[in-house]
């Protein structure tokens, strides 16, 4: 009893110590990072500081903007393929040097980012909202927020799951340890897309980098023709059920969220909106309130709900598609600031009738990335969720997977394949290998049996038949049989079958 005590008050401690160090703060050195022409950009002039005016494609440049005042932010240069190729080389020599570095200090390299972000929030999302037009709490919540999220599941769980992990053996194998290691890969490509430019390069970077690796964003290559293995997620058209059992003022402020998010550019948006008729026109009545009462402008320059889409092309297809909606059929029943609020006629004034109604039309799609699904009935909407051919499901919710860390990310069908974040993700970026060791080495070695050491015997394949029975037998009876077969053929002098050929 005194043992058990003492147990507890051990575990007990450690428990609360453990609580004590995390609000200790660690020994963590700043960094000076240069962000003097960040806000300011030197190549501007005077004559196209402030409208941007598309011109032909140029491959040698990349032109900058501000999407929501269109103001002429100047360019980059674009690298040409001998220059990729210089980068390329310079992170190979890198990665072989950090290989080599240990978690503790991959860790504190971590730190060291997580340190400066959060010290510098209002400098990214300022600047992400200059880049592509959302606001800064949209920013903060799909820059700062999900990077951070990233950082801290990487220090408390990354090495975990980057150490060799040990698998059973088998019974023909019982002698021997099986594991599998993860080596890093060596120098990572990664192309990102525009829509959450810290977050997008952080989130590959982090993964990379935390397993050994080097990373160089942005690469254009082929891997089909070198076998190079990727991991691609390319978007979805996301279905949003809402079954007649919601609260609908809550679920329609999460609609509203997961819709107009970002100006609506995420990959994991909710597009397909499939909702039961019972609550069909009160569904519908509240979005449209929500919606009327969102405003848009320059982030910048005021406090709006919602900025700009990026990308002048953007915009244009967005009203294109708007526009063959209506000519199929569609009715607009919202006009607000940021636009217009569209249902198809087919279900406008009845909704969906069933559950599995909900599921065919759901599955309906070239894409599969992600849903949601709303009910009073949490078991209602998981049932829902997994009959749903998608990588992510949220229940009651909208896109919260993206923010817990441990899990993987992706799509099926169109959406891509592979998954990147959670531990899938992170041992991507490894060189998974399978290990096999003597378990009680010196004492026991792997040798050989006799009867199939070269040249074989005589009854070597009875003695395989009887091996067989012996480890895979499906009663207690046939296998000791087996085994005294094995033990007496062993025992017998390795008689070769060529021993009795005559010439």
């Amino acid at each position: 009893m005194a043992f058990w005590f003492l147990l507890v008050v051990v575990a007990f401690a450690f428990a609360i110590c453990k609580v004590l160090f995390m609000f200790i703060p660690s020994n963590v050195p700043s960094i000076d990072v240069d962000t003097s022409d960040v806000l300011d950009d030197l190549n501007q002039t005077k004559e196209n500081s402030f409208i941007y005016i598309p011109s032909r494609r140029q491959t040698d440049k990349v032109q900058c903007y501000e999407p929501a005042t269109m103001k002429y932010l100047g360019y980059f240069p674009a690298l040409k393929p001998d220059e990729v190729k210089e980068r390329v080389a310079q992170a190979r020599k890198a990665q072989k040097v950090w290989a080599k570095s240990s978690f503790k200090q991959r860790r504190q390299f971590l730190r060291i980012l997580l340190k400066y972000i959060i010290e510098h929030q209002e400098l990214i999302c300022e600047v992400s909202s200059r880049d592509t037009g959302k606001t800064m709490v949209d920013a903060s919540l799909g820059e700062i927020m999900t990077t951070c999220e990233k950082i801290t599941w990487l220090l408390s769980e990354g090495e975990k799951w980057l150490k060799p992990e040990y698998r059973s053996c088998g019974r023909s194998m019982l002698h021997k340890t099986a594991k599998v290691e993860f080596h890093p890969l060596g120098v990572i490509g990664a192309i990102v897309s525009w829509n959450y430019p810290f977050h997008n390069i952080f989130n590959p970077m982090l993964a990379a980098v935390f397993s050994g690796n080097s990373i160089v964003i942005k690469i254009m290559r082929n891997a089909a023709d070198t076998l190079i293995p990727v991991t691609l997620e390319l978007g979805g058209k996301d279905a949003f059920i809402v079954c007649d059992d919601v609260d609908v003022p809550h679920v329609a402020q999460v609609a509203v969220r997961g819709a107009l998010q970002s100006s609506g550019q995420n990959c994991a948006g909710a597009e397909r909106f499939y909702v039961q008729k019972g609550i069909y026109s009160s569904f519908v009545a509240e979005v449209v309130k929500i919606v009327k009462s969102v405003t848009a402008g320059p982030p910048l320059v005021g406090k709006y709900d919602m900025g700009a889409i990026c990308m002048q092309e953007h915009s244009e297809k967005l009203q294109s598609l708007v526009n063959d909606a209506l000519d199929k059929g569609a009715e607009i029943v919202g006009r607000g600031s940021v636009g217009n609020i569209g249902f198809w006629t087919n279900y406008a004034n009845n909704g969906i009738s069933t559950d599995e109604e909900a599921i065919k039309l759901a599955n309906d799609s070239r894409y599969g990335l992600g849903c949601a699904v709303f009910s009073g009935s949490q078991k209602r909407a998981r049932e829902i969720a997994s009959q749903l051919h998608c990588g992510i499901a949220a229940i009651n919710d909208f896109a919260s997977n993206y923010m817990c860390q441990s899990l993987p990310f992706g799509g099926v069908k169109d959406s891509g394949f592979g998954r990147f974040a959670g531990v899938e993700g992170l041992r991507a970026c490894c060189l998974v290998k399978s290990v096999v060791e003597d378990r009680w080495w010196p004492l026991i070695k792997t040798k050989l049996p006799k009867p199939i050491q070269y040249p074989i015997s005589e009854n070597a394949f009875e003695f395989q038949q009887s091996l067989v029975e012996a480890l895979y037998g499906l009663n207690v009876t046939d296998r000791l049989r087996a085994l005294v077969d094995v033990l007496k053929t062993l025992s017998e002098p390795n008689t070769s079958k060529n021993s009795k050929r005559t010439d």
